[in-house]
C-alpha cells in the first residue's frame, strides 16, 4: 500500500459474514484537514511522509481508499438505556488493521463517512462540534493515562449536515485496540448458532486475551478477565471525575478501552448523582452508577457466552453468577485502593474506607469542585480558605494527617498523590467554548485547550484559565450525542 506509507491488514474480515459489511466510505466534496495528530502517528508508527498534504487529506477523508485494503463497517446489537436494540456501524467504516513495530494491531476507523446497511435511516454523517469534542476528550483522557481510544483527525467534509440545525460536516479518525463490543457478543448469540459466537471468541481471545488460550473453560476466563479489565476501567473513570454518559453494551469494548465520546462530561462541583446526558432522564449513568452498570452490561456479556461455558445451561448459569457476583468485590478493592492514592496512602486498610467516604460527604455537603479540593489535598500546605477553615474538615483533615503519619516516606506519598490527582482537566464549559470557536472557524481555542490537556499533573501558570470550576452563566448542564 504505498499511497500511505503503511500496511493495513483486515483480519476481522476472515470472521462469519455476518459480522461485517464490505463497503468504502462515501466521497465528500472539499475535504479539509482541521488537525491531524503529529504526536500520535508517530507512537504507533504511521509513516505518511510519502504523502503530500492533499493526498494526506483524501485518505484522512475517505476520498483516497489505498490499493489492497478493504474497508468494512461492522455489525453489532446493544442494549441502550436498557432496551435491546439491532445496531452496527451506521456511521464509521474501519478503513483496516495497522500494525506497529511492538506488534500490537490496531483499528484505523473513519466516524461520518457515510451510510452503511446499519444507518436505520441515518446520513451516516457527522457534525464538526461532536467530532472536535471526541478528539480533544480523547486525547484529554490519554494524557490523563485512562485507556482509551485515541483521535488521528479531523477533517471537515465541506458539507452540511442536519440535525436541528445546519452543522458543518467533518471526519473524524478513530485509532483503537479494536472495536469489538459486548453488544457484538449479544448479536453473535442471536443467531442462535454456537460455532458463530465460538469463532468471535476465538478471534478476540487471540487478539486481547492470548493467556485464555491455556484454559480449560475459555468462556468463563474471558468473562473473568473481562470483569478485571473494566472494574480497573470504572475506577480510573471515578478517579477523575468522569461521566460517560452512554453505557449502553454496544458502548463497551472488550479492549478494555472508552469508547464513544457522545454526551461525556467531566464533574465539576462533586455529586454523585452528576448526569450531563440530555437523553438520561432517569439518571441511569449518573456517576454514581457507573460500576452498577458495569457490571449490567457484564451480565449481558455472560448471558451471550452461556452456550460456550457449559453444555448444561442451569451448571453454565451458575458459573456465570459466581463470576459477575464477584465483581462488586474487585471494583470495591479497586475503588478503594485508588481512593487511598489520592490520599496518598501507598497501600490502604479497611478502616481507611471511612476515612474517604467522609471526606466525600463533605466534599457533597459543601459543593466543592472535585478536581481541585484533591489537587489542594496534593500540595504540601493546604491553600487558605473558608471551607477548609471549618470545624468539620478540620476534624476530618486532623485524622487524614494522623493516617499519613503511618505512611513510611511522606515525599513519596506527596509525589503519590499528585500523579493521580490531576491539575486540569477538560471542563465542560471550556470544551464547548472551544467546539463553538472551531464550528465557526476559529480553531485557536480548540489548539489552546489541547496544550493545555497535554500534561494534566503538572503546574503550570498558563493553565489558570483551565483549572477554575464554571461561573454559573458558563454551566454546562447538557451534553448531547450529536449524532
Amino acid at each position: 500500500m504505498t499511497q500511505s506509507g503503511f500496511h493495513l491488514e483486515s483480519t476481522y474480515a476472515e470472521l462469519p459474514g455476518i459480522f461485517f459489511s464490505k463497503l468504502s466510505p462515501t466521497p465528500v466534496s472539499q475535504p479539509e484537514l482541521v488537525i491531524f495528530n503529529e504526536k500520535l502517528a508517530d507512537e504507533i508508527g504511521l509513516d505518511l511522509s510519502g504523502m503530500d498534504g492533499e493526498e494526506r487529506t483524501k485518505l484522512l477523508s475517505g476520498n483516497l481508499v489505498p490499493d489492497g485494503t478493504e474497508p468494512f463497517a461492522q455489525a453489532y446489537a446493544g442494549h441502550q438505556f436498557g432496551n435491546f436494540t439491532m445496531l452496527g456501524d451506521g456511521r464509521a467504516i474501519v478503513l483496516g488493521e495497522h500494525i506497529t513495530s511492538s506488534g500490537q494491531r490496531l483499528d484505523l476507523q473513519f466516524k461520518g463517512s457515510g451510510r452503511t446497511p446499519y444507518s436505520r435511516g441515518g446520513d451516516g454523517r457527522a457534525a464538526l462540534g461532536p467530532m472536535l469534542r471526541e478528539y480533544v476528550i480523547s486525547e484529554g483522557m490519554h494524557a490523563l493515562g485512562i485507556p482509551t481510544t485515541r483521535s488521528l483527525a479531523v477533517v471537515a467534509t465541506g458539507e452540511t449536515v442536519y440535525r436541528e440545525n445546519e452543522l458543518p460536516g467533518a471526519i473524524l479518525t478513530r485509532i483503537a485496540g479494536s472495536h469489538i463490543r459486548v453488544g457484538t457478543f449479544e448479536y453473535a448469540s442471536l443467531h442462535e448458532d454456537k460455532a458463530i459466537t465460538q469463532a468471535l471468541l476465538d478471534y478476540l481471545i487471540d487478539r486481547h486475551f492470548p493467556a485464555i488460550k491455556e484454559k480449560d473453560n475459555q468462556a468463563l476466563a474471558l468473562l473473568e478477565a473481562v470483569i478485571e479489565q473494566q472494574a480497573g476501567l470504572i475506577t480510573h473513570w471515578m478517579r477523575v471525575g468522569f461521566i460517560h454518559g452512554v453505557m449502553n453494551t454496544d458502548n463497551m469494548a472488550l479492549s478494555g478501552e472508552t469508547i464513544d465520546y457522545g454526551p461525556c462530561a467531566f464533574m465539576d462541583v462533586f455529586a454523585p448523582d452528576t448526569v450531563f446526558s440530555s437523553i438520561d432522564r432517569k439518571g441511569r449513568y449518573a456517576y454514581a452508577n457507573q460500576p452498577f452498570i458495569a457490571q449490567w452490561n457484564l451480565a449481558r456479556l455472560a448471558e451471550s457466552l452461556l452456550p460456550l461455558m457449559h453444555d448444561e445451561r442451569e451448571d453454565a448459569i451458575g458459573m456465570a453468577e459466581d463470576s459477575l457476583n464477584a465483581f462488586e468485590q474487585v471494583y470495591k478493592a479497586k475503588w478503594l485502593s485508588m481512593m487511598g492514592t489520592k490520599l496518598g496512602l501507598a497501600e490502604t486498610k479497611k478502616e481507611d474506607e471511612q476515612l474517604v467516604t467522609d471526606l466525600l460527604d463533605w466534599m457533597h455537603e459543601n459543593a466543592t469542585d472535585y478536581t481541585n479540593t484533591f489537587r489542594d489535598l496534593s500540595q504540601e500546605e493546604l491553600p487558605d480558605g473558608e471551607l477548609y477553615a471549618t470545624e468539620s474538615f478540620q476534624a476530618w483533615h486532623t485524622r487524614w494527617q494522623a493516617r499519613l503519619g503511618e505512611e513510611e516516606d511522606l515525599d513519596s506519598s506527596l509525589a503519590l498523590r499528585k500523579s493521580v490527582n490531576p491539575v486540569v482537566i477538560p471542563r465542560n464549559h471550556k470544551v464547548e467554548e472551544a467546539l463553538q470557536a472551531g464550528e465557526e472557524g476559529d480553531h485557536k481555542p480548540f489548539h489552546d485547550l489541547l496544550s493545555a490537556l497535554e500534561n494534566p499533573y503538572e503546574d503550570g501558570d498558563h493553565l489558570t484559565p483551565y483549572q477554575s470550576p464554571p461561573k454559573p452563566e458558563e454551566k454546562v448542564l447538557q451534553t448531547f450525542c450529536g449524532t
